[in-house]
């Protein structure tokens, strides 16, 4: 005798809306059968469903144990004081300054090398910490904010942000004042601009308003302190030109800092 085969149901709709007891069905040959689930619970139940096969691999990810990559010898000259550490290969410039030595002068903007909150000199050269690799500047000699004063004078360039209100919440001051010390050095060695009108000339260029917003587009400032900054470039710059450079810096006591 051959089984008799399953006759699928046909739903009858609930008269009580979808949050109701499961909709009563009808077999074709007319037999009453009941659905498990409302049609709200099913919906929840699949949604819990794709919801955990979406994140399983991610969680599975997360509980990997991070490879903990072999530290590097690492000699550097910060400020005139001489460092020999071992670092983490990965490990950017600003994060060594900042997490490594507790230097919090440099400051961490956007990460990315477009704020120029990040600014310090590398063998007198402006650069933005967040995007150097610590390694890269094996040797070097780097100049952070807290480098610029002489003992209890400050730099020229730091009296003249306070001079001229160069700032305002103050986050990327210390930038700015690294990056105009960089650029005095920059225009009194001939090194031209993109607003440059004259490219075959030699010697210390002119610092117009114009010279200095080109050369301080680097250095971004959310609170709209461009008026101020300009002008204390401007001061900083007619200093006298034993005190503008980074050579101030260098002579003295790297201790004190704006």
């Amino acid at each position: 005798m051959k089984p008799e085969k399953s006759l699928p149901c046909t739903a009858t709709p609930s008269q009580d809306g979808p949050d109701s007891q499961p909709a009563t069905m009808e077999l074709r040959s007319g037999a009453p059968c009941e659905w498990p689930v409302t049609r709200r619970e099913f919906v929840k139940g699949a949604g819990v469903a794709m919801g955990a096969a979406v994140l399983a691999p991610t969680l599975a990810g997360q509980q990997k144990p991070e490879r903990q990559a072999r530290k590097v010898a690492l000699s550097l000259t910060i400020n005139g004081d001489k460092k020999q550490m071992e670092v983490d290969p990965r490990t950017s410039l600003l994060d060594l300054l900042r997490e490594d030595l507790k230097m919090t002068g440099t400051k961490k903007g956007c990460d990315h090398g477009q704020c120029g909150a990040c600014t310090v000199l590398a063998n007198g050269r402006r650069i933005n910490s967040c995007l150097a690799l610590a390694l890269a500047h094996e040797g070097d000699e780097i100049t952070t904010i807290e480098g610029l004063a002489q003992g209890g004078d400050l730099h020229p360039m730091q009296q003249a942000f306070l001079d001229c209100d160069g700032f305002q919440c103050g986050y990327c001051t210390p930038g700015q004042i690294v990056s105009a010390v960089g650029l005095l050095d920059e225009a009194k060695g001939g090194a031209p601009s993109m607003v440059t009108a004259n490219l075959t000339q030699t010697g210390p260029i002119e610092l117009t308003d114009a010279e200095i917003r080109e050369r301080m587009s680097g250095n971004l400032c959310r609170c709209g302190a461009y008026v101020g900054i300009v002008a204390a470039v401007r001061q900083g710059s007619t200093a006298s030109p034993a005190h503008t450079s980074l050579a101030f810096a260098q002579n003295g006591d790297a201790d004190a800092a704006l």
